[in-house]
């Protein structure tokens, strides 16, 4: 029998993407997290990409938030929650482990569980440990869902300062002196632990920097003048990690610059500045995120500096291993030389996050880049690589 003239069934358009926005966690970096997450909320084209966003509470539990990005900005100096955003104070949300099934389930207690779709991509907008240091990538390892940003081992060395510079340093990348204390050191004997920071200060002066060898966004840090602060800022330190790194002063200038894997590899962003703030020690987070200290995109840098950070900054993200994006930051010292800092693979995005500033001046608008990163993470496979 003919079928030329039976009725044809339309043809069903293809299913867009589904990008899972995960935010939040367990970090003290939760509150930014949230607001990074808002504005990527607030960016992402919704003609191409069909969006679920989840959140990540303070004690740990996955939950379905409203996808409501206004609600998620620093007001009255108070930063957002989860909290404030889940749908319910029970519900959870639970990811595939299976990586042949990519499908979510949300369920709540004494409810029949409910099944919000397959995820083709995560985008996890976590700062810090739990999140942004390995642990989170090696979950979507395990479930087999491509996710954005750098791997488990780039993650974590992009999460902990100490072994950052020493691969840093086994590349052939200057970084400034520090020293390290560890955990057991400090159990083991706090008088020898504290000396060993002691003669450090001895031998490179001060003021030192004393920080969480495994955070972010500037919590945990002082500036230290002399040794009557020290035992403070251990303390300070230590309420965000045990591990803690000191850091001698670089006398210099603040140069950030912003790495981005294109289809032919990454690709630096003209670099900006970090000019000093008037009314902070340093560039912390009440700068960062509450003050709005401005930094100045592009830095003025001559062309042959401007050249070489860009550099610097992708040699920094192929020594660790980065995927997907990557901010650098420099000190360019008085004698003009590029002395790194650290990476952060998943810096913020806020709107007035240096990042995104940094690649707008590029050329790269705001929506390019949420974009860029998506398409990035779907074009790679998870496992080996």
């Amino acid at each position: 029998m003919s079928t030329e003239n039976l009725p044809q069934s339309p043809e069903q358009p293809p299913r867009k993407p589904r990008v899972a926005v995960v935010f939040g966690g367990r970090s003290s970096e939760h509150g930014i997290s949230v607001v990074t997450a808002g504005a990527v909320l607030s960016a992402i084209d919704r003609t191409k990409y069909d969006v679920l966003p989840i959140g990540i509470t303070q004690d740990g539990r996955w939950a379905l938030t409203a996808d409501e990005p206004e609600r998620m900005a620093i007001v009255d100096r108070k930063q957002p929650s989860v909290e404030q955003l889940a749908e319910s104070s029970e519900g959870g949300v639970v990811l595939p482990v299976d990586p042949a099934n990519r499908e979510v389930v949300y369920s709540e207690p004494g409810s029949v569980p409910k099944a919000l779709g397959e995820v083709d991509v995560v985008f996890p907008m976590l700062h810090g440990p739990y999140g942004e240091d390995g642990t989170l990538q090696g979950l979507l390892e395990l479930s087999g869902v491509p996710y954005v940003g750098s791997g488990v081992l780039a993650s974590a060395v992009g999460q902990d300062k100490d072994y950052m510079k020493r691969v840093f340093t086994s590349f052939g990348l200057k970084v400034g002196p520090y020293v390290v204390i560890r955990p057991r050191e400090w159990e083991r004997d706090e008088s020898v632990a504290r000396k060993k920071i002691i003669d450090f200060a001895g031998e490179h002066g001060w003021p030192l920097f004393v920080k969480p060898a495994r955070a972010g966004s500037s919590f945990g840090i002082t500036k230290v003048d002399d040794l009557s602060g020290l035992d403070e800022a251990i303390a300070v330190a230590q309420r965000h990690d045990p591990k803690i790194i000191v850091e001698a002063l670089l006398r210099g200038r603040e140069i950030e610059c912003g790495v981005l894997e294109f289809e032919d590899g990454p690709r630096a962003s003209v670099p900006a500045e970090i000019p000093p703030v008037q009314s902070h020690a340093f560039y912390d987070f009440e700068a960062k995120y509450i003050d709005s200290a401005d930094g100045i995109v592009p830095a003025p840098l001559t062309e042959e500096q401007t050249a070489e950070v860009r550099r610097l900054a992708v040699e920094a993200f192929e020594a660790a291993s980065c995927e997907g994006l990557v901010r650098a930051d420099f000190f360019l010292t008085e004698d003009g030389e590029f002395v790194i800092n650290e990476i952060n693979t998943m810096p913020g995005f806020t709107p007035i996050s240096m990042y995104p500033r940094m690649w707008q001046e590029t050329g790269v608008s705001y929506p390019e880049l949420v974009d860029r990163l998506v398409q990035a993470a779907l074009r790679r496979s998870t496992g080996l690589r």
